[in-house]
This record gives structure tokens, sequence and C-alpha cells, in this order.
């Protein structure tokens, strides 16, 4: 489409919707007159059990709020709405339950309007045809994908760019839902059908997809204004308490990369190698130089997650420094005293212990080798086919540490103190991620467009 625009404005209100916003940081923007109110739905850092379950990780009271601003405004003064990833995964059931909101607001609000679900789940036999095709490549040090981890898994997405977006913007949708989205692509897919540059936007989308966290101070619950130009990118902070600068959008570049100068994406990759960042007054930035680099094949990230059992916990901590002092040992013997029990009684599971004030952040990666707190909490952690397996693995455990007889102890029982009565707490099910990897298309036709009139 020929971009006859000068300027492209893009508010977006928060990191990820429900994480809320300042109304008057919202009403700044409106006041902006943006060409586009944008916003990302959703992550897969939460972890895998929210893509398995079907469930949002964030609140349907805050979404429901944050969507009610951003629909009555946006419908009332004709501006554009696009929400990527919605329902905090963006497969099935995730939009699902975005569309009710959204159709819950609309009756509540008595708006009328026209609305594209982008759907964003891909069908097994597509991708098991891909692997024997030989279009499927792991990420990271994954093994290569197999028939059987597809038939395993549930709930798979593809990571849509912007050109399933740019479908259902064609189609005249004044609000868009889109399944499991390249968070740039959320805030680049208009002005890329406009015809800005596409490196810019998507770099521009790249900021604005976490809000306020990129100006200085920081917040994932703040508005912001990306105002797109021929060549060059600004940011505008909506609150009088931040501001952008070199260093806090340079810095915010590098957010979630592994190499400085390249981001990939869907179809190509985001070239920062000639950026250029300079400050302007009133505490705004600007950005030069960005360019994307379409790739031979065009790959997508697909994800998926297989179910592996049921998790029960127990939160405890202990203050007796000879137990810290030793707890690897004790932690070492109780779990052979446990696997042996489990044994005996024909109950398999797995045992996992996280000791905050130890290594319960970082784990083996933890330089510090030496405890240093006066005191530590312990996260016993049972998984199991069965919840009730798991609630009985979690019961043996805690009762074996709590009255354990380590090496030097004084007292005659009670290692651990408990927060919470009862002590064991169900968390349901366990799922892990089995798919993560690239998948190579030959079209855009795995993400299938809906539209619906409101």
């Amino acid at each position: 489409m020929e971009n006859k625009k000068k300027n492209f404005k893009i508010l977006s209100p928060t990191a990820i919707l429900g994480y809320g916003f300042p109304a008057e940081s919202f009403m700044n923007g409106i006041c902006e007159e943006p060409d586009l109110i944008a916003v990302d739905a959703g992550s897969v850092d939460p972890g895998p059990y929210y893509l398995g379950s079907g469930k949002s990780f964030t609140d349907k009271t805050g979404v429901k709020r944050d969507l009610r601003y951003i629909i009555r405004e946006g419908i009332k003064r004709k501006i554009p709405i696009v929400i990527g990833t919605c329902g905090g995964c963006g497969a099935a059931p995730h939009l699902y339950w975005c569309r009710k909101i959204v159709e819950d607001i609309a009756r509540e609000e008595k708006l009328s309007f026209r609305m594209g679900l982008v759907y964003s789940d891909v069908d097994k036999k597509e991708i098991i045809f891909s692997i024997k095709k030989n279009r499927i490549l792991p990420l990271s040090d994954l093994p290569p994908l197999t028939e059987e981890t597809v038939n395993q898994s549930i709930n798979i997405v593809a990571q849509m760019g912007a050109e399933p977006i740019i479908d259902a913007i064609k189609e005249q949708s004044d609000i868009v839902l889109a399944g499991r989205a390249y968070d740039p692509s959320v805030f680049s897919a208009f002005p890329i059908y406009l015809g800005f540059d596409p490196g810019l936007a998507i770099h521009l989308g790249k900021i604005l997809e976490c809000a306020a966290i990129a100006a200085e101070p920081g917040s994932g619950s703040d508005s912001v204004l990306g105002i797109l130009k021929k060549d060059s990118f600004v940011l505008k902070p909506l609150n009088k308490e931040r501001r952008f600068t070199k260093e806090s959008v340079a810095a915010h570049s590098l957010y979630e990369k592994s190499d400085p100068y390249y981001l990939p994406g869907p179809g190509g990759s985001l070239n920062l190698t000639d950026v250029k960042f300079k400050e302007l007054s009133d505490g705004k930035a600007e950005v030069r130089g960005s360019r994307f680099i379409k790739s031979e094949k065009y790959y997508v990230k697909i994800e998926g997650v297989r179910k592996v059992g049921y998790r029960t916990v127990s939160i405890a901590g202990s203050h007796d420094p000879v137990m810290i002092k030793n707890i690897e040992s004790i932690i070492k013997e109780v779990k052979d005293k446990v696997y042996d029990i489990l044994k005996f009684e024909n109950i398999e599971g797995k045992i996992f212990f996280h000791i905050y004030g130890k290594n319960g952040v970082m784990g083996d990666f933890e330089p510090t080798k030496k405890v240093l707190s006066h005191e530590i909490g312990i996260i016993l952690e049972a998984v199991s086919s069965s919840q009730e397996k798991a609630n009985t693995i979690c019961s043996v455990i805690r009762s074996t540490l709590l009255h354990y007889g380590y090496s030097g102890r004084i007292s005659t029982a009670g290692n651990l103190a408990f927060p919470f009565s009862p002590s064991d707490i169900e968390t349901g099910e366990v799922f892990e991620f089995s798919i993560y990897h690239l998948m190579e298309i030959q079209n855009q036709d795995i993400f299938k467009l809906q539209v619906i009139d409101i």
C-alpha cells in the first residue's frame, strides 16, 4: 500500500495486557492522536504450564480493565487496535478467552466494530510433513523434533510475523486479536502495510512491546508513544516522571538477544550494526539506521508442550547453622532414604529441592558456593503421574527431612519451620516444553483468519 503519511504514531499502553497503566498516561497518549493502539498480551517467560493448560497467566480483571480503556477510546476515535499473543500464550483457548472479554466490553459499552481473529495453532500433520521434508530446525541445544514428540504435544502454536496481521487489517478490522505473535509484529504490521521501512518499524516494535521499560526509570506498567518516520523513529514518554536516554534505549535494544547486532524473527533478521541513538528535548529519544534483512527461507518458531504429571510442594525454612552448613549432604541423604521408601512401595516420581539463601535462583550456576545467610528457605517439590502420588511423595519428603537426625544436630526434633498450615500445597498439572523449534513455511496459510462483526 502506498504510504501517504509522513509520520505514524503508535500508542503502547503497557508491557503486557493486564499489567495495568496510569489512566493519565494512557489519555496523554490518546491526546497525541495515535494512528494505532497496539499491545503485546503474552510471553513464554512464565513457563510451559499456561500453554498446556490453556489458561492465561494474566488476571481477567486486570486484562478487562486495560482493554476497556483501549477499546472504548480506540473505537470512539476510530483508532485501529492490534493485540498479539492473546490470553498469554496465543493458542485457540487463549484467543477465545480474550475474545469473550472483548465481547463483554462491547456489550457493556454498547460498541460496534469489526474484529479480526488470527489463529496461530499448527496442525500436527503439517509439522510431521515438515519433519519428513527436513524443514524443522532445533533451537539452542534441543534435539531434532520427532513425530513421537509432536503426537505427545498439545496446543502447538507458531509465532506469526507481520503478514497475517496485515491480512486482518486489509479486511477493515477495527480490532485485531492475534494468537501467538512475534512481539514486534503487533506494532510493525500496520506501518509496514502502509509502506514504512520494515527495519525501523520492527525495531520500534521491539522497544514498544515492553512499553516504558525502556525509559528511565523503567516500568512495565506505563504507556509510551512511538513515532515512526521515513528514516528514523522517536520514543516519547507519556508520564512526566520518565524520559528516554541513549543508554536506556540502546540497553533495551539488547533485551532478550543473544547477539548485539542481529535479532532473528519470522522471515529475516533485524540488523542493528549501523544504528545511532540520539537524545532529544522533553525526554524523547530518536533512533536511526535499523535495517531488516530478509532470509532466503521463511522460518517461524513453533512452540508446544507435553504433560509430565502432577506437582505438590511444601515450603519450609531453617535457622539451624549446623543444618545450613551441611544442607547439601543432608538433602542427598534424605533423597536416598525417600527413594528407597518409594521403590519399596512401588511409587514412581521425582523429587526436587530448591534452597533459597544458597542457590535457589541460580542453581548449579551460582558462583558463590559457601552459604552466607543465617537462614535458608527450602521448597520441597514432588512430581508424579497423579496428584495423589505427588501428595504422597511430598508427605514422605517433608516428614523425613523434618525429623532427620543429621550429624551435629543439637535439637531432638523439628528441623523445619513451616509458614503455612496445611504445609503441603497441590499445584496441579505439570508441563514441559517439548517443541521449541524453527519451521520453514512456504506461505502464510498456517495462520487462519476469521472476521466477525460485533
